[in-house]
Formats: structure tokens, C-alpha cells, sequence
């Protein structure tokens, strides 16, 4: 797959078979999408391209709301992406000049002009063009002049890639870790470096690895205790993560951290990937590390039992 992080990167095509939205989570419902259209463009001999937009457009529109959480980093969305073969991937950096746009602007401009459109498949609620007046209709009426046919994906596909959007936001939200894994069809996973923290689980016997993610648009679950698996390099180990501001030493910031079982390396200033399985309890202050200590050691054989012998 190739990636562009402007439009204007991008090569025209002859015959570019075309997506656009924002793909959050790459979910069941997205991956119905994409399968629909990589078999057009099989059928058509054409190139599959998905336009998506970063930042994402409330983002830019309204800076002041700092509840926008996203399900994928865009680092994450393109890495799956490019696993279920997509082939253009056009990262268009959102701004308030391109929302300008009147909808026949952005069709001729960007979809014929710049990409290539010789099919688009797009939904009956997808909007764009300045005050986004644009819709299927403008498609449907100046795909006969510029010379692309549209396909409109059905209005009960668009209402399950709403539906379980929000019901994978809400589930990792509230402790569903299992039923968010079954509407993205994967587990949810985040991202991010490992950094030195105070070491206090060391000196309680569960050394644990700190994690920072850079992206503060990524959603983070809820607080408490998690069965994963982390990924380091090509090694795959379970270990039980925590996410808390730590009740226990009057911590003050929320931090990630991840014990991982049978692993002693140093892993400093790596990259890590640790995906969510279950969630075994809430975060809780304890009277004494000795305590918080008990309460880990149960914690670890929780975690054990739900991750079997995966």
C-alpha cells in the first residue's frame, strides 16, 4: 500500500476506485466496505483508494472540544489498512481552506482531477463541500458529466458502521473489553514508548513497563486492572496492565503501565503494542502496599485463568 499524506503526493490514476471517510477502528463494518470495494476494482481492473482526513475535521472546526477520542492513532488505521489490502491510501491533513470547497469544486478539483475517480462508493449520509451541502445527490447528478459511476453502500451498512462505532467507544469505555473486541474484530490494541517510571512495582515484586502515548486524541479504557498481550519486536507475552493515577502512593497523573509475565529484557525507549483482552476489576486506593501487594498477586492469577493457554 501506498501512502500519502497530502493529496498533492499523489499520482493521477486511470482508473482509481474510490472510498472516503474516516474509518475509525477499522471495524466489522469498514471491513465490509473495503471488501466491497476491492472487488470492484477487481472486477473493474482498477486501484482501490481510501481518502481519510487528519486531523479529523472537528479537530480543526472546533479546537476547543477536547472530547474527540479516536479508536486508531493514524498510524494504527494505516498499518490495518494496508493488511487488508488496500492499495492508495491519502491522508488529507484537514483544514479550513479545503472545508471551503463547493461540493462541485471538490468533486472535479479532488475526486476527477487529482485521483482519478472512475468509481466511488460512498454512503447516503456523507456530506462535504463547504457548510458540507455537498452529498450522494451532487455525485449522482455530475458523475455522468465528469465521467464516474457511483455506488451507494446500503443505508443499514452505514447504520451498523455508526452503530458499532459507538458501541466500540462505549464498551472500552465502561470495562466491555470482550464485546469491544467483537465489534472491531481484533483486539482493541494501543501504542506506545516505554519510559522509565519511579519503580515502585518493582520493589513490590511487579516490575512494570511505562508506557506514553504521544496522540492525545487516542482513547484510553477505563481505569483499572486488563489481561493483554504485549508485542515487543517479534515476541508476543501476556502480562496483566494497569491504567489509574495510582489511589495507593497519592498518585496524581493517569499512567499505563503493563507487567509482563516471564520477561526480564530492557525495553526502554521502545515501541510496545499491547492489546486488550479482558478487564478483571476497577482501579482501587488500598490501606497499605502490602495491601496493594495481595491484591496483585490475585490479580495475576485472575489474568492467568482468563488468558488460558492463547
Amino acid at each position: 500500500m501506498k501512502i500519502y499524506h497530502n493529496i498533492d503526493e499523489f499520482t493521477r490514476l486511470s482508473n482509481a476506485v474510490v472510498t472516503i471517510g474516516t474509518f475509525d477502528g477499522v471495524h466489522t463494518g469498514h471491513r465490509k466496505i473495503i471488501a466491497d470495494l476491492k472487488k470492484l476494482a477487481a472486477d473493474t481492473g482498477g486501484e482501490t483508494v481510501l481518502l481519510t482526513f487528519f486531523p479529523h475535521p472537528r479537530m480543526i472546526l472546533h479546537p476547543e472540544d477536547e472530547s474527540i477520542k479516536m479508536i486508531n492513532t493514524i498510524d494504527e488505521k494505516a498499518a490495518m489498512l494496508e493488511e487488508l489490502g488496500i492499495d492508495h491510501l491519502i491522508i488529507t491533513p484537514f483544514s479550513r481552506d479545503f472545508s471551503n470547497q463547493t461540493a462541485e469544486e471538490y468533486i472535479r478539483d479532488v475526486l476527477v482531477n487529482k485521483i482519478g475517480t472512475k468509481t466511488i462508493v460512498i454512503g447516503y449520509d456523507h456530506r462535504f463541500g463547504k457548510d458540507r451541502q455537498g452529498g450522494l445527490n451532487d455525485l449522482l447528478r455530475l458523475g455522468p458529466v465528469y465521467g464516474f459511476n457511483v455506488v451507494e453502500i446500503p443505508e443499514q451498512d452505514i447504520y451498523e458502521v455508526a452503530i458499532s462505532s459507538t458501541r466500540v467507544r462505549e464498551a472500552l469505555l465502561n470495562g466491555a473489553i470482550e464485546l469491544a473486541n467483537t465489534f472491531l474484530s481484533y483486539p482493541f490494541f494501543i501504542t506506545g514508548n516505554v519510559v522509565r517510571g519511579d519503580q515502585i512495582g518493582r520493589t513490590i515484586g511487579y516490575p512494570t513497563a511505562n508506557i506514553v502515548i504521544d496522540e492525545k486524541y487516542k482513547l484510553i479504557p477505563l481505569d483499572g486492572i486488563f489481561a493483554v498481550k504485549v508485542k515487543t519486536g517479534n515476541e508476543v507475552h501476556k502480562g496483566m496492565a494497569y491504567i489509574g493515577s495510582r489511589p495507593t502512593v497519592n498518585g496524581h497523573t493517569r499512567n499505563i503501565e503493563v507487567n509482563i509475565f516471564d520477561f526480564d529484557k530492557e525495553i526502554y525507549n521502545q515501541q510496545i503494542r499491547m492489546e486488550f483482552h479482558n478487564f478483571v476489576r476497577d482501579d482501587m486506593k488500598f490501606d497499605s502496599l502490602d495491601a496493594l501487594k495481595e491484591q496483585i498477586r490475585k490479580d495475576k492469577l485472575d489474568v492467568v485463568a482468563l488468558l488460558g493457554d492463547e
